[in-house]
């Protein structure tokens, strides 16, 4: 499996899988050396608190990461309380947040951390920010696509590859399939599924 942001690592999914961390978050790369880890939502009653949508693997272990940041790094967020709602979804309250329109200001913003405040992930663990963006090869070395996403429809972690032309190929993120993965040559091997799935990209 791949990790998402966040030092929590996972057990091994089923054999054969390569651990993953927080499977079933979408995985976006990281912007300007900042990692995603989370989106403020809709204000939550009238004292400044609001709804946080966490992609940490236990959603509430986002607020041990201080500061959080904008995309920029520029504006920081410090999480004085938090409680989980559901699933991912959590209720919280921001340092300097104390009312309504304060809160409803920051709704849809993304919430990032530097990439190096994650700690080394353990051997055959990766994080869905390294996974995105490497180029994916088949056994013989020609070149299949790149990396664009990894996804977790409910049946185990999917890598979402984009070939040069055509649809997205959705392969799944199993030693099986993807028997090597080499961070530092930016690259992994995949060996396509008899049967893969495929979705049109927009201008494909």
């Amino acid at each position: 499996m791949a990790r998402q942001p966040g030092p929590y690592p996972s057990d091994r999914e089923p054999p054969g899988s390569h651990p993953l961390q927080n499977a079933g978050r979408e995985a976006r790369g990281p912007v300007q050396g900042l990692v995603e880890v989370g989106v403020l939502g809709a204000p939550h009653g009238v004292k400044g608190e609001m709804r946080l949508k966490s992609f940490t693997a236990d959603p509430l272990s986002i607020q041990d990461y201080a500061p959080l940041t904008d995309k920029t790094g520029q504006r920081r967020f410090t999480i004085r309380t938090a409680r989980l709602v559901k699933d991912d979804m959590l209720v919280v309250a921001l340092e300097g947040i104390s009312d309504r329109t304060a809160a409803e200001a920051l709704t849809n913003l993304t919430l990032y951390i530097p990439r190096d405040q994650l700690p080394k992930p353990d051997e055959e663990e990766f994080y869905h920010a390294d996974l995105i963006g490497l180029k994916a090869h088949a056994p013989d070395g020609s070149m299949i696509g790149t990396v664009t996403a990894v996804h977790d429809f409910g049946a185990g972690d999917i890598l979402d590859i984009a070939p040069s032309t055509g649809a997205s190929l959705l392969v799944p993120f199993t030693k099986a399939n993807v028997p090597v993965i080499d961070l530092s040559a930016q690259k992994m091997t995949v060996v396509l599924p008899e049967e893969i799935e495929g979705e049109e990209r927009p201008g494909a």
